[in-house]
C-alpha cells in the first residue's frame, strides 16, 4: 500500500513537471508586447494556479508533490524563460513555502500550510521607503482590545497584486520583529500599481498601503532570520533572482534565433546568401547558447547544494550548520559569476542584427533592463568583498545573518 502511495506521489510530480513547458508557453504567450504596453500577467497567475505547481515543495504527507529545490528552480527558469514577471512574482510564494517545510509545524503554519493546499498564492512585503537604510522596519502593531491594528506603506510588494495572501514585516508593540499574514482583500489593504522601475515591470512591485488594518492575534509570528531556516531561506532568495535571470537569457537566445531565422539580412559587405548563413551571425549565436547553458549548469550546482542544507535542516543533522554556511557562498558566488555572463549576453543580442534589431516591436531592450533590475537588488560589489573577506580571514559575519546571502 505505501509502495502504491509513493508511486501515485511520484506520478503526480512527474506530471506537473511534464507540463510545466505548455504552461510556461501559454503564460508567455504575447509577453514580449504585453511588457511594452505593462500589461499586468493577471491571466498568468491563474494558469499558475490551476498547474498544482504552488505546492511544489510541500511534502506528499502535507498534500504537495514532494518536488527538489532543483524541481523548483526549473520551474521558476522555465518559466522566467517565457515570462521573467511570473517567476519573479513567485518568489514569496516559494520563500514562505520553504519557510514552513522546515519549520516545526505549529497552528501558525498549519494555517499557511491548509491555505496552500487549496490552492493560495502568497505576496507579501517588507522595505519601507523613507528610513536610513533597507531593511528597517517603522511599521508597528497598535494594541485593539485582543487583537492589533497596523497602518503604514511598504515598497517591494513584489507579487501581492497577483496573490491572496501577504505575509508583512512590522514590528510589535514590543518594538520587536514580527511578520503579520493577512488577506489581500483585508479591508484597509491596498495594493498600488505605482512601481516605475525600467526592468520587471511587470510584478506589481510597487506600494502596499495599509490603512488601520485589523490584525488578529493568530496572524502574528515572530521572525526568524537568523535560524538555520533564515539563513537557508536568504540564499533561496537571492538564487530565485538568479534562476529568473537564467531565464531570461534562454529568451535572449531563443529571441536571437528568431530573429536572424525570420528577419536577419546579411550585412552588405557578407558573401553569405542569407543571415543565417553568415558566420558572425552564427558566432554570436553560438556565444549566447554557451552563455545560456554556463549559466543552468551554474543554477542547477547551486539548487543541488541547497537541497543539502534544506534536507539537513529538515533532518536535525549535526552538519547542518556548515551546509547552510556553503550554500550562503556558493549562492553569491553564483550571483557574481552570473550577474556578468547573463548581462553580456543582453547587450550581445543585438549583435545578431543591425540597427532593425532595435525597433520597439522586437522589444529585445527588455532583456538588458530587466537583468539589470535584477542584479541592482543587492550591492553585487559587497557580495564580492564578503566571499573575499571570507577566502583570506574566515570572516561570516555577514554570510550568517540571514539577510542577503
Amino acid at each position: 500500500m505505501q509502495v502504491l502511495h509513493e508511486t501515485a506521489a511520484q506520478s503526480r510530480l512527474q506530471a506537473a513537471l511534464s507540463a510545466l513547458p505548455a504552461l510556461a508557453e501559454a503564460i508567455g504567450e504575447d509577453a514580449a508586447q504585453r511588457e511594452a504596453r505593462r500589461e499586468l500577467p493577471f491571466a498568468a497567475f491563474a494558469l499558475f494556479r490551476e498547474s498544482g505547481l504552488g505546492v511544489l515543495r510541500l511534502p506528499v504527507e502535507w498534500g504537495g508533490l514532494g518536488g527538489t529545490l532543483e524541481d523548483l528552480f526549473n520551474v521558476i527558469t522555465t518559466l522566467a524563460a517565457q515570462e521573467s514577471n511570473v517567476a519573479h512574482a513567485l518568489r514569496i510564494h516559494f520563500d514562505l513555502t520553504e519557510s514552513l517545510l522546515l519549520s516545526p509545524r505549529t497552528t501558525f503554519n498549519d494555517i499557511q500550510i491548509e491555505r496552500l493546499q487549496k490552492g493560495a498564492i502568497f505576496g507579501g512585503a517588507s522595505t519601507e521607503l523613507g528610513t536610513s537604510r533597507p531593511g528597517e522596519i517603522t511599521t508597528k502593531l497598535v494594541r485593539d482590545g485582543s487583537n492589533y491594528r497596523v497602518t503604514g506603506r511598504k515598497f517591494y510588494s513584489t507579487g501581492t497584486a497577483f496573490s491572496d495572501y501577504a505575509r508583512i514585516n512590522v514590528q510589535d508593540e514590543n518594538e520587536q520583529n514580527v511578520s503579520i499574514v493577512i488577506p489581500v482583500a483585508r479591508e484597509g489593504l491596498e495594493v498600488l500599481d505605482d512601481w516605475d522601475g525600467m526592468g520587471q515591470r511587470m510584478t506589481a512591485s510597487g506600494s502596499l498601503v495599509l490603512d488601520n488594518v485589523r490584525v488578529y492575534e493568530h496572524e502574528i509570528v515572530a521572525r526568524g532570520n537568523t535560524t538555520l531556516a533564515g539563513r537557508h531561506g536568504g540564499a533561496l532568495r537571492q538564487l530565485h533572482l538568479v534562476a529568473v535571470a537564467a531565464g531570461i537569457v534562454r529568451n535572449i537566445v531563443a529571441d536571437a534565433r528568431r530573429y536572424v531565422t525570420e528577419f536577419g539580412r546579411p550585412v552588405l559587405h557578407s558573401p553569405a546568401p542569407s543571415a543565417r548563413e553568415d558566420g558572425f551571425v552564427q558566432q554570436v549565436v553560438g556565444d549566447l547558447a554557451a552563455h545560456s547553458l554556463s549559466i543552468d549548469a551554474l543554477v542547477q550546482q547551486n539548487a543541488r547544494t541547497l537541497e543539502r542544507s534544506a534536507n539537513a535542516i529538515r533532518k536535525g543533522a549535526s552538519n547542518a550548520e556548515a551546509l547552510v554556511l556553503e550554500g550562503a557562498l556558493a549562492t553569491a558566488k553564483t550571483q557574481l559569476v552570473v550577474s556578468k555572463l547573463a548581462l553580456y549576453a543582453g547587450e550581445r543580442l543585438f549583435e545578431v542584427g543591425g540597427a532593425s534589431a532595435t525597433a520597439r516591436g522586437h522589444n529585445f531592450d527588455r532583456h538588458w533592463r530587466n537583468l539589470r533590475t535584477i542584479f541592482s537588488h543587492n550591492p553585487l560589489l559587497h557580495k564580492a568583498r564578503v566571499i573575499g573577506d571570507y577566502e583570506l580571514n574566515g570572516v561570516t559575519t555577514h554570510l550568517t545573518e540571514g539577510r542577503v546571502f
